[in-house]
């Protein structure tokens, strides 16, 4: 299936001299999943709300504060007649929810992620949340402020976090869009000596003000379909994972991006590699990256990898001009999930790291101790696995 009967001329447009204050405005008042950016006619990127919200430019500044390379990663590009497949790869690794399609090099429309699950969702029956949810999720407390929010939706790369009380208990979920939704509105409405309102202490009002409670769950068994329609009914990005007999206890998240990733690795005898942030990569390839993975993969004659997720996440330190990078890959297998996790100097040096984490994480997983006294024992297993 290809993208040419789904994509859509239905877009919002602003160019690069347009004030922020107005794009802010314009996802405070319609919700768009992003909005396309031309610089006199000509396409020059895609601005989301999570863009938005992260960055420090004032209201009067221009677009093109935020479009600028220096900035941000180059835009994604999808053809008109590209596969569904190839679209979810692109959406997922430029970490965005809607795309710019061209035709004959022309601008012609938009691709959403929703969209694309519209389109395949009779297929996702096949599928259940266990397949594709992401767990150990990263969680606050209802007493944690906007601030602290802010730094794990931007460290993690993620989109929403499970909020819970001091009983440990899931009670309420706080999104990209909850946070830029009442940034916007606050800075617009409060006044002098309110609470919210003054910008010094802005960001230590507690996340419980303005997370979304009651939360809407799933559970593992349930099938991917069923997860989406809810999540496209509610217009909902993502739902918390609980054990189907207590859905205080939060398992994990499964959002529309995981659905999508999933899309790309559901062919047999087909291992996906997928990266977040492609555009950190410095003295590193794409192609170095996936054949580190699949070498990993084939050392464990058992462990079939379907699909592995390579995220890159940079920090402000800083090394002779070479940021701190944080690498995180994940395998999802036949035997279930294992992942690595490792910084450095630069993503090649971060990725490094994490792949050898990752491979301590396999054996340990897999019970196998790596003392020289065990070493017929190790290569025993070693060909179990």
């Amino acid at each position: 299936m290809n993208i040419a009967d789904i994509a859509t001329q239905d877009y919002i447009e602003v160019d690069v001299g347009t004030r922020m204050g107005k794009v802010r405005s314009t996802f405070e008042n319609g919700n768009p999943k992003g909005i396309i950016v031309t610089n006199d006619g000509e396409y020059e990127g895609v601005i989301s709300e999570r863009e938005v919200l992260q960055s420090h430019v004032e209201d009067d500044a221009k677009v093109a504060a935020l479009t600028k390379p220096s900035r941000s990663a180059p835009a994604p590009k999808i053809d008109r007649h590209e596969d569904v497949r190839e679209t979810a790869r692109v959406l997922v690794e430029s970490n965005a929810k809607v795309a710019p399609v061209f035709e004959h090099d022309e601008l012609w429309g938009v691709i959403s992620d929703d969209a694309i699950l519209e389109a395949v969702l009779e297929n996702l029956d096949t599928l259940t949340v266990e397949d594709i949810y992401t767990d150990a999720p990263v969680t606050l407390t209802e007493d944690d402020g906007i601030g602290k929010a802010i730094n794990y939706l931007r460290e993690h790369g993620i989109s929403r976090l499970p909020v819970l009380n001091d009983s440990g208990f899931l009670t309420g979920v706080v999104t990209t869009h909850d946070i830029a939704d009442f940034v916007i509105r606050e800075n617009h409405t409060t006044t002098t000596g309110d609470r919210v309102g003054d910008s010094d202490r802005l960001l230590d009002v507690p996340i419980y003000d303005i997370m979304t409670s009651p939360v809407q769950t799933t559970t593992l068994d349930t099938t991917a379909k069923e997860a989406v329609e809810t999540m496209l009914e509610l217009d909902y990005a993502g739902l918390m994972v609980t054990p189907e007999d207590d859905d205080r206890v939060v398992s994990g998240v499964i959002t529309k991006t995981d659905v999508l990733r999933a899309l790309t690795f559901t062919e047999e005898e087909y291992m996906d590699v997928q990266i977040t942030n492609v555009s950190l990569l410095d003295t590193i390839s794409r192609e170095s990256i996936v054949q580190s993975i699949e070498d990993v993969s084939d050392k464990y004659a058992d462990m079939q990898v379907m699909h592995a997720h390579v995220r890159f996440t940079e920090h402000k330190e800083k090394l002779r001009g070479t940021p701190l990078v944080q690498c995180q890959i994940r395998l999802r297998t036949n035997k279930g999930q294992v992942a690595g996790t490792g910084e450095g100097y630069g993503a090649e040096n971060a990725f490094r790291v994490a792949l050898d984490k990752l491979e301590r994480n396999v054996l340990e997983v897999k019970g196998i101790t790596a003392d020289e006294e065990y070493r017929g024992q190790l290569l025993r297993k070693l060909n179990e696995l």
